[in-house]
């Protein structure tokens, strides 16, 4: 992994496999990962999941924070603003992973539902199962950085994702007009905040993709498509203390009174008053439940297997 320059408050994570090698996993202890956080907060190209055998903690991602608690796990999809925030006595393992890992239709369907939950407590019946694929992958992922090219990590990764079972996961991934339009909002939301565009890009009427979107999520595709809009704002606003112009310029409005307007709208407040009462790490306590998990840099020595952290 790579941390680029300190251009915005949150340090950008880009995944980047130990020179000589392409391997797309990467798995880390808790105690790895003390000794490189520094308690900012973090946006990553990656994914993040956490397992945690032991102890307390937590981690705030996207305004909510999420307990660390024996025998839960913790989901961090790329582009989440998080930060780890208590895990002194936390033991575990981290495993990180870029999007094309996982081998199997099952688990790759599953990286492509939105909302999956964050953070929830894996069931006694499980923990067996869970405990020994996060095992297996454990033992073979440095095998893969110093041996010849497998894709065992990858294998073992898709096999721990469908042991955990994200809860919802299933159910979600089952709507493949959800997911176009999902896809289809992640790139282009910040210069499209138009449900008809997302209808003619798909080739769907907008009472289809609406009804669609609405199945899944309980929200038409033009209420979505404005949540999306505002936690990216959110995030600008929080995180890298944006003014209104610079978040009008990055999420596609004309100017600084039209994105002030669409926010107060959004939200009852007004971009300037949201941002003066928000403390950058999180709004709320969430119940162990609702993705995604991002972490600083899995190593800052490639000779020791991890990845390099650059400023």
């Amino acid at each position: 992994m790579v941390e680029s320059g300190h251009v915005t408050g949150i340090r950008q994570m880009t995944y980047h496999p130990v020179e000589g090698t392409a391997t797309a996993v990467e798995v880390m202890t808790f105690d790895r990962l003390r000794s490189l956080n520094d308690g900012g907060t973090q946006r990553a190209d990656f994914y993040v999941l956490a397992v945690v055998d032991a102890g307390h903690g937590s981690v705030s991602i996207d305004f909510a924070s999420y307990p660390l608690t024996e025998r839960s796990a913790v989901w961090i999809a790329p582009g989440a603003v998080h930060r780890w925030d208590e895990m002194a006595d936390v033991a575990g393992h981290l495993v990180l992973f870029i999007p094309t890992a996982p081998v199997t239709h099952a688990t790759r369907e599953l990286l492509a539902t939105p909302d999956l939950v964050a953070g929830w407590r894996i069931p006694d019946e499980a923990w067996r199962f869970v405990a020994a694929a996060m095992e297996h992958l454990r033992l073979e992922a440095p095998v893969a950085l110093t041996g010849p090219a497998t894709e065992l990590p990858e294998i073992l990764v898709s096999a721990l994702i469908a042991r955990l079972r994200p809860p919802h996961a299933g159910a979600r991934s089952e709507n493949t007009t959800f997911r176009l339009f999902h896809s289809s909002v992640e790139a282009h939301f910040r210069i499209h905040h138009d449900a008809g565009y997302y209808a003619r890009v798909l080739g769907y009427a907008p009472r289809t993709l609406s009804r669609a979107v609405q199945q899944v999520t309980g929200r038409t595709a033009k209420t979505y498509i404005t949540d999306r809009v505002v936690l990216e704002a959110k995030r600008l606003l929080a995180h890298d203390r944006f003014t209104a112009a610079r978040c009008a310029s990055e999420l596609g409005f004309l100017d600084a009174s039209s994105f002030s307007v669409f926010f107060r709208n959004a939200t009852g407040q007004r971009p300037g008053a949201w941002q003066r009462n928000t403390q950058p790490p999180a709004d709320h306590v969430a119940e162990p439940r609702a993705p995604a998990i991002s972490v600083p840099a899995a190593g800052s020595d490639a000779r020791a297997g991890g990845p390099v952290r650059r400023s």
